[in-house]
């Protein structure tokens, strides 16, 4: 799995070009290095059927985007990110490592107002709500997905699936949840029962595009994933799986911030608006940003 990696970087280093590439309203951060795998190895990719045509999807280069930053928040470094997303004004998070694991839920910068544990042998990873009726999380190798209410956090019910979790978001528009696992397939499920419906594999000018992390669907058909390992956002088109824009987000967490901070992940739309919260693992920052053409 670590030769799709090298392509897609190498690919996204020709569109990006060089020099500073993350504005700021508050100040320009200084450039950040990248962090090693903390997790493991990538997984293997088992397709089994597809929603959508991968054949002759457009190979056309995607759009050069860099990340605006709005307003920078205080962010809970003792948190390894894996999920994030926003509903209304409360921002929720889902943390992994063994023994370590939660979903959180509160105010953007804000100690958590709600929190729950996963047992000590899990590792959590990805988090989604599906409206106010239901949360669900995802754990890394455990093959287990947890439905949670919104507004406790309390566990309802498990569900299980075969191969690992990554990242996870609901499409509300198509009716289905989205679902990472390492691999350049996504896969669909349904948002009541977790059933697969169907997957697409994600590709950036014709070549399979893996290790994709967090997710978070935003608006008809989109989806933003962060790229493990690296500081770059990619946006799909989850109707042919082609990356149609390409977010260099390096330099986001300053370099004298950097100390214990692992990679970029986490990213959350914000309700009303065309900006997101985008942290990392470790990091002690939360950002609102945009995600802008270059110039």
């Amino acid at each position: 799995m670590r030769a799709p990696v090298v392509t897609f970087v190498a690919t996204l280093t020709l569109l990006t070009g060089c020099g500073g590439n993350t504005g700021s309203a508050d100040a320009a951060p200084s450039a950040s290095s990248r962090s090693s795998n903390p997790s493991g190895s990538s997984p293997s990719s088992s397709p089994s059927g597809s929603s959508s045509p991968d054949a002759g999807a457009s190979s056309s280069s995607p759009q050069r985007l860099r990340v605006q930053v709005r307003r920078t928040l205080p962010h809970d470094p003792e948190a390894f990110t894996q999920g994030l997303e926003m509903s209304g004004d409360t921002l929720y998070e889902g943390t992994g490592l063994t023994g370590r694991s939660s979903v959180r839920a509160g105010l953007p910068g804000k100690r958590p107002a709600a929190r729950a544990e996963l047992p000590a042998e899990v590792f959590g990873e990805g988090i989604t709500l599906v409206g106010r009726e239901r949360l669900w999380q995802l754990t890394w190798q455990d093959g287990i997905a947890y439905e949670r209410d919104p507004k406790t956090l309390r566990e309802r019910r498990q569900v299980h699936y075969e191969g690992e979790g990554w990242g996870l978001c609901h499409d509300a528009g198509g009716g289905r949840l989205v679902m990472s696992d390492g691999s350049p397939t996504l896969a669909f499920r349904d948002p009541a029962s977790f059933r697969k419906t169907g997957e697409v594999t994600v590709r950036m000018a014709g070549r399979p595009v893996s290790e994709l992390n967090e997710l978070e669907c935003a608006g008809p058909h989109t989806v933003y994933a962060n790229v493990f390992q690296t500081d770059d956002i990619v946006r799909i088109d989850t109707r042919t799986g082609e990356v149609t824009g390409a977010v260099d987000a390096g330099g986001l967490l300053p370099a004298s911030e950097r100390s214990g901070a692992e990679v970029l992940n986490g990213i959350a739309a914000i309700p009303g608006t065309d900006e997101f919260y985008v942290t990392g693992k470790n990091w002690p920052k939360l950002f609102r940003v945009r995600f802008v053409p270059t110039s």
